[in-house]
């Protein structure tokens, strides 16, 4: 009972994280499967696998019944994505070790630094950001304007979802880590649209990688419905308490969650945290 409860916790904890911050949560579920349950290595990375498709699906339903989900960029980074994450799987053979994850690291760092100054950069005044906000703006399903990304090609979709399935299947991490700040630095998507969106191309990002591990078996499906009893009402509590805060406070949030993963990793990596 006791390894019952622990599991379905530690799938509330990631699915509250994959809601809010629209990640895969393997951040939380790899390491905790293979130190707290004591897995051994492959199944901790295999198990989280399958877990991500209902908790990433059960957040984008909620951004999507909000108006904060962009179904076209979605599908088309999830499905380019699925391809390239193969690539970058089969990439790892001949290119890794520490430098690649300490770069990761930094990558990881400059992001979040970049998310808050996006935060500190005052706001544009005068007529023509007026003008601009006014074009680029409707109302959600709570009365509040929410910002809407410019017209965006399908191959910019496309080029995105190859980075972040490149970068996924490389590096074993979520493509919400790369994706969120891509979608609101570079195509001007808000915070909540840019989540809402990676998760649905996470559940598609998933896929591939969860049929993979299960033909090598590296999937324990008992450990798997164990928590995705827990991260499906973690993801629904995760994403409606991102849909109720500020724009403001869930960009520094999330800065600071990448703040954590990238010090985390970078430390792990320099051989000071086991």
């Amino acid at each position: 009972m006791r390894e019952l409860l622990t599991t379905v916790g530690i799938g509330f904890v990631s699915g509250v994280l994959s809601g809010a911050f629209g990640i895969g949560g393997g951040i939380v579920t790899t390491p905790a499967i293979a130190l707290i349950l004591g897995a051994p290595a492959l199944i901790a990375v295999g198990t989280p696998l399958p877990v991500i498709f209902p908790s990433a699906v059960t957040g984008a339903i909620n951004y999507f019944k909000r108006g904060s989900l962009d179904v076209r960029a979605g599908v088309t980074c999830g499905l380019v994505g699925s391809a390239f994450a193969v690539v970058g799987a089969l990439v790892t053979q001949f290119v890794g070790g520490t430098i690649v994850l300490l770069a990761t690291a930094a990558l990881i760092l400059y992001t979040a630094v970049d998310m808050i100054l996006q935060v500190l950069r005052p706001p544009r005044l005068g007529l023509e950001a007026s003008e601009e906000r006014d074009a680029f703006t409707e109302t959600d399903a709570s009365g509040a304007a929410t910002s809407l990304p410019r017209p965006v090609a399908w191959w910019s979709y496309a080029a995105i979802g190859a980075l972040t399935g490149f970068y996924s299947g490389f590096l074993g991490l979520g493509g919400g880590f790369v994706l969120v700040p891509i979608l609101t630095r570079w195509l001007g998507f808000d915070i909540k649209r840019a989540i809402g969106t990676s998760l649905l191309a996470i559940a598609i990002l998933a896929i591939p990688g969860t049929i993979t591990h299960a033909l090598l078996g590296h999937i324990d499906w008992g450990l798997a419905a164990m928590l995705a009893i827990g991260v499906i009402p973690g993801a629904m509590l995760g994403s409606k308490i991102a849909l109720g805060s500020s724009d403001r406070g869930l960009r520094i949030a999330f800065a600071v969650m990448l703040l954590l993963v990238g010090g985390w990793l970078g430390l792990r990596e320099i051989g000071w945290l086991r």
